[in-house]
């Protein structure tokens, strides 16, 4: 047993494991934005798997990735929904790429911006060789929208993995959890193979289980 004290930096792929006062915590020590794309001939030339990010404007998902990699700003969150036009590629350790794509479902863009942004999204997701899974993050607070759901019946029909990440678990009390984790599994037609995670990127609830599931989809063995 490693006492209270111990801190053990153990490499494990692309991540390093802290062991302190007998847990351990992930820390990412590189990370970088390579390129925003709008097309296939600016995605990066590269083998890395990827794991592209999807969910409604304001969902979280910059929180979720620098949470993740335990960075402030490296995917700047913003107050202006629908803010990221483009495919934000962002490379983890040398080891893989986090896709950031458009935030849907936002109403001040015009019809003709989201249907470029969703042939965009759809380009990517069902051409893409590098894609490993898809993080599809719905916001816990709330009913999945018709687009969230619209989302996950995509993948599921192009057989793209995808794991659920329920953001914000945070601003609802635990006793209703299982009361909002059921009913959004119910709206979204939630099939049992596929991960469902409860993340909060202010308590940090759901980081190691999100990391494992990034993990076994990119095909990573410790």
């Amino acid at each position: 047993m490693y006492k209270s004290t111990t801190r053990l930096v153990i490499s494990l792929g692309f991540v390093r494991f802290f062991i302190t006062n007998g847990g351990l915590n992930m820390k990412v020590h590189h990370a970088d934005i390579v390129i925003s794309a709008v097309s296939p001939a600016q995605y990066p030339e590269s083998e890395l798997p990827e794991i592209a990010l999807a969910g409604r404007s304001n969902v979280g998902k910059s929180s979720f990735i620098n949470t993740l990699i335990e960075r402030k700003n490296l995917a700047r969150t913003s107050s202006k929904p629908g803010k990221t036009q483009t495919l934000n590629f962002y490379n983890i350790e040398d080891v893989l790429h986090f896709v950031d794509v458009p935030g849907y479902g936002y109403a001040k863009v015009s019809k003709t911006e989201r249907a470029k942004w969703g042939k965009m999204i759809e380009t990517y997701l069902t051409q893409r060789s590098q894609l490993k899974a898809v993080v599809s993050l719905v916001d816990f607070r709330h009913e999945p929208s018709v687009e969230d759901v619209q989302m996950y019946q995509f993948l599921k029909y192009y057989d793209i993995p995808v794991i659920v990440v329920a953001t914000k678990i945070d601003k609802i009390p635990r006793g209703k959890w299982n009361k909002h984790e059921s009913m959004i599994k119910k709206a979204m037609t939630f099939e049992k193979e596929d991960t469902f995670i409860l993340f909060s990127s202010v308590t940090k609830d759901g980081k190691q289980l999100a990391w494992n599931a990034i993990e076994k989809a990119i095909g990573y063995q410790a």
